[in-house]
Order: C-alpha cells, then structure tokens, then sequence
C-alpha cells in the first residue's frame, strides 16, 4: 500500500503544536495505519526577526499580550490541555522564547537520515526540553545535548548547525507555507487535507483512515 503523506507544519515555540502532536501520536494508534504513514515535519518561523539570543519570555509576552496576567492565564489554558494530551507544560521554568531557526535546523538534520522513529522521538525531545524542563532550545550547546540523548552523534550535529546546512531547506518550507495560505501553526495535512490546531484524536484518526481507505481503493 502507498504510504500515507502526513506534513506537521510546526514551530517549537507554539504549545498547541506540541499538543497537535501528541494527539496526531494517539491517532496513529488508534487507526491502525500507523505503519502507512511517512511523516514530515516543515518548519513553519512564527518569530523570524527573533534575535539569535531570544528575548526574556515575561518581558516579550508581556508587550505580546498587553499583560504578564494575560499571558499567565493563557499557559495555564494550555497546561491543562496539555495534560488531556499526556504532556507537561512547566511554564515556571521557562525563562526565555528562543529564536527556533536552529531547532527547525536539527530536525532538518534528522529527517535528512531517514530515520523516522528517531526524528518523531527528536521533534517531541525538543519541545519537552523547553515546555518541561525549561531548557533554551534556541542555544546550539542544548540542541546538541538533545539531539546526543537521543542517539544522534554530537560531533555531526555541532559541525551541521555550526555550518550553514538546512537554511535553504527552513526558508524555502516558509515559502512554500506562504504558497499553500498556511498562516498558523500547528496545520496538519493528511493526504492533502488540510486540519488547523490541535484537533482531538479523532479527527486525525478520521482523516487517516480516510486516506486509508483510498489508497486501497
């Protein structure tokens, strides 16, 4: 059977891309084509002018938002989405939004060795390193610390995002994004349709196994 094209269009900054995940995850095993399915991940910049350094996440949510109150309420929303999706979101630890082009460059990286179980182990790595564990995912010394705990060697990752690898490939995805009308993250699309959010399980599943379906048709 043809495998199943499912594109994750994504940034790791966006807690309902990581919740998308997860639910995307459940989908997958509760329709039984699991195995039918290639991933991509497209890295999708929601903050390209972020400096390389990121920026003190109470200060840039706070002018973001009009308030740190506001923004307070808004994780505390998604924490508890996140705990329907089996994720932990321990905003108390994150102290910084990070500028994501190196991340989306590690994943460019992974999928570049076609390793699907270890890329899909890496992508979720990477958000549970910030939203979790409050780690600077935009800082070269923790991405390839995330990518070694995950059996990826550290020299090659340190030398690939050392080097200019995988810019061409992270701006050329946005563009594409621009060319589709994807306008937010996460967009998941499954065989061509197009589902925006993190929608429950059940609407990924839907969609799989209609896909399923017509590729056996």
């Amino acid at each position: 059977m043809q495998a199943i094209q499912v594109e994750v269009n994504y940034d790791f900054i966006c807690p309902w891309c990581w919740i998308g995940q997860r639910n995307l995850a459940a989908a997958l095993a509760d329709s039984g084509v699991g195995a039918a399915v290639s991933i991509h991940y497209v890295p999708f910049e929601l903050n390209p002018s972020m400096p390389p350094e990121g920026a003190d996440r109470r200060s840039y949510r706070t002018q973001k938002f009009g308030s740190w109150a506001r923004s307070q309420s808004m994780d505390a929303q998604v924490a508890a989405a996140g705990l329907s999706a089996g994720v932990q979101f321990n905003y108390d630890r994150v102290l910084r939004t990070p500028n994501t082009h190196l991340a989306h460059r590690l994943m460019q990286f992974a999928q570049d060795r076609r390793e699907p179980q270890k890329t899909a182990a890496l992508y979720q790595a990477i958000y549970a390193a910030y939203f979790s564990e409050g780690r600077d995912i935009g800082s070269l010394d923790t991405l390839v610390a995330v990518a070694a705990e995950r059996a990826f060697d550290a020299d090659q990752v340190r030398a690939y995002l050392l080097s200019a690898s995988g810019n061409q490939e992270v701006e050329a995805a946005r563009n594409e994004a621009d060319t589709l009308g994807i306008q937010a993250v996460p967009t998941i699309v499954v065989a061509g349709e197009f589902i925006s959010g993190a929608q429950p399980p059940a609407v990924f599943a839907h969609a799989l196994r209609s896909a399923a379906q017509r590729n056996a048709a």
